[in-house]
Formats: C-alpha cells, structure tokens, sequence
C-alpha cells in the first residue's frame, strides 16, 4: 500500500441521480491521488452508493447529494490521499492527523488511502462497513455535524462518534439513520 503519492489528482468522470427527495443540494466530486492504484471511477461509484444509501444523510429529507465530474460545479470535494499527502493537506487547517486518519476541511473532505484500504484494527465490521462510516462522518462533518460520544455500552455508535479511534464500549456503526430515525450520542469536543 503506497504512503506517498504524486501530490496530484485525478477527478472521477462520473455522475450521480440526486439522492434525497428535499432541501439543499450539495454538489461533490470525487478525485484520487496519482500513484495510489485506486481508479477514480471506482472510487466514486463506492462513494455515491453510500451518500445515496436510505440510511445515509439524506435520509431526514433536509439535504440532497448529487455527484458531479471533475469538470462541473461542487460544493465540496472528496480527496482519496495517501497518508503523507492527507497529513499535508488536514495540516494547511491545522489539523493533526498523524498521517493516520482522515480530515475535513472548507469545501475538502480528505479520506485516508490507508484507512480506505485497511480500516482499522479491531474495528469490528468488515472493510466495505468501515469505509460506509469513513465516507458517513466526514461528509457529516461538511454538512456541519459535529463529533458525538458512544451513548452506552454495547449500543451502536453514532457514526459522529470518533470510530477511528475506538468504539467506547459502542459497536460499529457506519449510518446516521437507524430504524428512519436520526441517532445520535452527546456532543463532544
């Protein structure tokens, strides 16, 4: 798995259908950093599937999600990155990541490739669960949600909840909408 790659991006040429049926709509795209053997396409495909799911963000009728190509329009962007080039790029907000996890920064939602690629040790879901929670919690965060706390042991945690870096007794949960309910734990820093 590569940790560092050509510092540029390639923009998915894809599009999406709206997703939502009501209020706002955000326009994204998708790119991938050269060098990191992720085809963009593929990667937006993962993406749009998840950000279109019934249990995703659009699921409280208040917001709408459409991707875009490269060449269109966005709101935001989401950035597949290798580790030292995620570290770059949270860093010019002044965020640590460690080269570590993921970021979210004005208009940039910044997945880590090794994250992407591997999840993280006893996360407690398979891969494809993991990265529906990676791509869940940093678009919520572009969508203004803050991070949130496990609300009791052996509950689903909230996908606001910091899962990277343990679940708190919580069990892996990748969507902010379970049962057509927004869930959610306490408000954290």
């Amino acid at each position: 798995m590569p940790t560092t790659g050509t510092g540029a991006f390639t923009a998915a040429a894809a599009a999406g259908e709206v997703r939502g049926t009501a209020g706002r709509l955000h326009r994204y795209r998708v790119t991938v950093e050269d060098g990191t053997g992720q085809d963009p396409v593929e990667v937006a495909a993962i993406i749009d599937a998840v950000l279109g799911d019934p249990r995703g963000w659009t699921a409280g009728g208040r917001i709408r999600l459409q991707l875009v190509p490269g060449d269109a329009p966005a709101d935001f962007t989401v950035l597949l990155a290798t580790a030292r080039t995620s570290e770059a790029i949270c860093a010019t907000g002044g965020l640590r990541t460690e080269g570590y996890s993921s970021c979210r920064l004005p208009g940039r939602v910044v997945l880590n490739l090794s994250r992407w690629l591997t999840a993280v040790p006893n996360y407690g879901a398979t891969l494809d669960e993991y990265r529906q929670y990676l791509v869940n919690h940093e678009v919520g965060h572009q969508l203004g949600q803050g991070h949130e706390a496990c609300p009791g042991r052996g509950q689903p945690a909230p996908v606001m909840q910091q899962q990277t870096y343990g679940l708190d007794g919580c069990v892996a949960n990748a969507w902010p909408y379970i049962g057509g309910r927004r869930y959610s734990g306490r408000a954290v820093k």
